[in-house]
C-alpha cells in the first residue's frame, strides 16, 4: 500500500489488530507486529534521580496536543526514518479524529522534545519520541504515564524494545500475551483528553 493511502479507518484497524505501520522508504507502507512486544507497565516506569529533579523543578512546560504536527515532523527529522509524508498526513488526520495524541515539552517557548502515539480504549500505543534538549522526551514519557494512569489506562505499548526503553522500565512480553492484553484494554471505554 502507498503511505498516502493510509487513513484513520485503516490505522485504527491496524492498531486494533496489534500491528503498526512503517514507511518502507520507497513511498510504500508495511504493517508490522513484533514478537516479543515491548510494553511499559504503568507502575514500573524507572525515573532516575536526575530525571526526577528535572520533572519536579518544572524545567519544561509540558503540554498535550498543542503541536501534534510539530512533534511528528520532529520525530521524522533523522537520517533514517520510517515516518514519511504519507505517514505524517495520515497521522494528522488520525489526530484530528481524536485517536492520535502528542505530549510535548517546551523550554523558553521552543519545542524541546515530545512523543506521539495512538489512544484506543484503555490502551496507548507509543509511536515515536524525540529530544532537542536533555531529558525532554523522558519528561514527556513521565507525563504520559501519569496522564494515562489518572484515566485508568491498562496498557502502554512501546512496540519494539531497545536499550533506552529498557532503562526506563519497559519489558518484553510474548505476542500472544500482548494481544490478550490489547483485547482486554480495547473493551474498556476511556478517553485520553
Amino acid at each position: 500500500m502507498r503511505s498516502e493511502e493510509l487513513n484513520p479507518e485503516i490505522l485504527e484497524a491496524c492498531y486494533r489488530a496489534g500491528a503498526f505501520p512503517m514507511a518502507d522508504g520507497y513511498g510504500g507502507v508495511e504493517f508490522y507486529r513484533s514478537n516479543p512486544r515491548s510494553v511499559l507497565e504503568l507502575d514500573a516506569l524507572r525515573v532516575s534521580k536526575s530525571l526526577g529533579r528535572v520533572t519536579r523543578k518544572g524545567v519544561y512546560d509540558v503540554r498535550i496536543d498543542y503541536d501534534f504536527e510539530g512533534v511528528i515532523r520532529a520525530c521524522a527529522d533523522r537520517d533514517e526514518t520510517w515516518i514519511d509524508e504519507g505517514i505524517i498526513a495520515s497521522f494528522i488526520c488520525f489526530h484530528e479524529s481524536g485517536k492520535a495524541h502528542s505530549v510535548e515539552a517546551y523550554r523558553d517557548g521552543a519545542l524541546a522534545g515530545g512523543l506521539y502515539g495512538v489512544s484506543l480504549g484503555a490502551a496507548f500505543m507509543g509511536e515515536s519520541m524525540f529530544s532537542r534538549m536533555t531529558d525532554a522526551s523522558k519528561v514527556c514519557l513521565v507525563h504520559l504515564v501519569e496522564h494515562i494512569k489518572e484515566r485508568d489506562f491498562k496498557l502502554l505499548d512501546c512496540q519494539i524494545q531497545n536499550d533506552h526503553l529498557a532503562r526506563l522500565g519497559a519489558v518484553e512480553v510474548p505476542e500472544h500475551e500482548y494481544l490478550r492484553r490489547l483485547d482486554q484494554a480495547l473493551r474498556l471505554p476511556r478517553t485520553f483528553r
